[in-house]
């Protein structure tokens, strides 16, 4: 028996999940830096510490909160997470075209970010040494020459 979901549909009905995903973390991340998140989740602690005599602040009581909290902790991190995610790659992708449209810019920088540690600390050393070098000259009341670090294939 065929199926009758076919790759391309399946590709399109993940595709909105995550589209659908993305749009909820986003307004759930950007909603609970409000102020207004702040005030609600002061009202509820207030509330939950309103009601204890109540509930002669029995350990269901003290669970309640420790549970809800916990929940919603747990999940933020995921929602955080992923705004992080995308934010940090949109950073990315801006210093990437900066890089290219960059007349006097390396583009073997583009894609600095896989390079392994032991690389990446090569490199930082000649910039380092670079930004020593044009110190020095800037120090010694010589104008600084405009330097390439010029690095070297990885």
């Amino acid at each position: 028996m065929k199926s009758d979901v076919t790759p391309r549909s399946h590709d399109r009905v993940g595709a909105r999940l995550l589209g659908g995903f993305q749009r909820f973390a986003r307004m759930v991340v950007h909603s609970s830096g409000h102020p207004m998140a702040f005030g609600l989740a002061l009202g509820i602690i207030l509330i939950w510490l309103l009601t204890g005599p109540f509930f002669h602040f029995s350990n269901t009581w003290l669970l309640v909160i420790d549970t809800v909290g916990n929940i919603l902790t747990f999940l933020m991190i995921f929602l955080i997470r992923n705004a992080q995610n995308r934010e940090s790659e949109a950073v990315q992708l801006k210093l990437d075209e900066l890089i290219r449209a960059t007349q006097s810019a390396h583009n073997s920088l583009l894609d600095i970010e896989e390079l392994s540690e032991t690389d990446l600390d090569r490199i930082k050393t000649r910039f380092e040494r670079l930004a020593r070098k044009a110190r020095d000259e800037s120090a010694a009341g010589q104008p600084a020459a405009a330097v390439s670090p010029q690095p070297k294939p990885i």
